[in-house]
């Protein structure tokens, strides 16, 4: 199955249309996109273990220390949410502007002047 490309205009049109290249060929099915689930959960992991390895509670666990740093297992994050938003034709930059425009009214509502006029 061809995947279209989501949002060529879009910041993640480059990274779409590279991974365009990256992954011809591979069959896509509700497997693979289980799998890309999964490929994420195990780097969001990997960042955490990392993170706290280095700022958190374990920072004697040199093996974390030792992988790559929780930058270098972000960017692995962010690969696995577009390989992710890709096959599944999700456009990102619609998804990410309606988190913006949510995390804004909630800060909005959340504000000293909106408090005020409810009591």
């Amino acid at each position: 199955m061809k995947t279209k490309r989501t949002e060529p205009d879009s910041p993640f049109g480059y990274y779409i249309s590279y991974l365009d290249r990256v992954d011809r060929g591979v069959k896509y099915s509700e497997e693979y996109g289980s799998f890309l689930i999964l490929s994420l959960v195990e780097e969001l992991g990997e960042m955490a273990r990392a993170y706290l390895a280095k700022h958190g509670r374990k920072p004697t666990n040199i093996r974390a220390q030792r992988d790559e740093t929780y930058e270098q297992e972000l960017g692995d994050i962010i690969v696995a949410i577009l390989r992710f938003a890709r096959i599944k034709n999700i456009n990102l930059h619609d998804r990410i502007m309606y988190s913006l425009r949510k995390i804004e009214k909630r800060r909005q509502d959340q504000s000293p002047k909106s408090l005020k006029k409810t009591h």
